[in-house]
């Protein structure tokens, strides 16, 4: 029941500010409430301060709840769902509006419930939510994207996730198959590896359970090349590189040991060969991260080692020269191809 209905008039489309929140909501949430508090302080708590009216429902006459609309403390975020403060609504309050918007079945999914469960590094887009092709559902709020499957087994739902959401490893396919692009699909894959998210035969065992998903040969690849050990975009077009060159495949992520004895990860590594590939991304143009890595370089250098360095971007606009500059110390190095 739409409480607006009842002479409370529904503000505007409530949606996810970047600003911080009023001092009295972030004190809230910051601070665990008191022992003897009551049952919708901890409801309130639990849900970042986003509760749905049948929630509010179960502790309040509806006559208190539109005095607490009508006198601004709180306010309607979409037909039967509100904010319980008057500040600025964050990114995971409004994750919480669209789940609780969408009724009892629904859980965020893709890369919003991967974001949830922690997963960095990518703009926070519209809400994904994901519901059962059987469940009703009322038009969502504005920023919200509803996707429908038929195929939600319990184990691709988190038993304990708040708000309600699906594993990660069910969360980063998702993503991938509703990803802008193959890019794109690729990048959540490996990010949720390199950020130790998912590990090996996770995401596999749910592509086993969606047979029909879409990008499924690009996610199984690129989650099999990030299980062992390649972990960013640039990397992945590297190995994808030396396929088609019929290339020797090499190790990724060897681990070394510096002068120091520090440990370091070598992107690739042609053991047989030692011939060792480093792919150069954006954190390069830093010049304390060049710097490091040219004293890694010099100890190689030392030690024996072939080392060859691309830039990210020569993957894809000059791939002859790569391939051409990598065979040739393959070559020199031993290799009979």
């Amino acid at each position: 029941m739409r409480v607006a209905g009842d002479g409370v008039r529904a503000g505007p489309g409530v949606r996810p500010g970047s600003g911080a929140r009023g001092s009295a909501a972030a004190g809230l949430r910051r601070s665990l409430p008191a022992a003897d508090a009551d049952e919708l302080t901890w409801l309130r708590f639990r849900q970042d301060d986003v509760i749905s009216l049948a929630q509010a429902s179960r502790h309040l006459s509806r006559k208190a709840i539109r005095h607490r609309v009508e006198t601004g403390r709180w306010r309607q975020a979409h037909r039967a769902v509100f904010v319980t403060h008057s500040g600025p609504v964050d990114v995971e309050q409004f994750r919480w509006i669209a789940v609780l918007a969408a009724g009892p079945s629904a859980l965020l999914g893709g890369l919003s419930a991967a974001q949830a469960g922690g997963l960095r590094g990518f703009r926070t887009r519209p809400v994904d939510l994901l519901l059962p092709a059987s469940a009703r559902r009322d038009a969502p709020p504005q920023g919200v994207r509803v996707h429908r499957t038929t195929l939600l087994p319990a184990q691709d739902v988190l038993a304990a996730g708040q708000p309600p959401r699906t594993t990660l490893a069910r969360s980063i396919v998702d993503a991938a198959q509703w990803a802008a692009s193959d890019d794109e699909a690729r990048a959540i894959v490996a990010a949720a590896f390199q950020q130790r998210l998912v590990v090996g035969g996770e995401i596999h065992e749910v592509l086993d359970r969606l047979p029909r998903m879409r990008r499924r040969a690009l996610v199984t690849a690129t989650a099999t090349d990030a299980a062992g050990g390649s972990h960013s975009l640039s990397e992945l077009e590297f190995l994808d590189l030396i396929r088609r060159a019929d290339l020797p495949l090499p190790t990724r992520q060897q681990i070394r040991y510096d002068p120091a004895g520090r440990r370091r990860y070598l992107d690739a590594y042609f053991a047989r060969w030692r011939v060792h590939v480093e792919i150069d991304g954006g954190q390069h143009l830093d010049p304390a991260h060049a710097w490091a890595d040219m004293r890694r370089q010099n100890s190689l250098w030392i030690e024996g080692d072939r080392v060859l360095r691309f830039p990210a971007w020569a993957l894809r606009a000059r791939p002859d020269e790569v391939v051409g500059q990598l065979r040739a110390a393959l070559r020199m190095a031993g290799w009979p191809g």
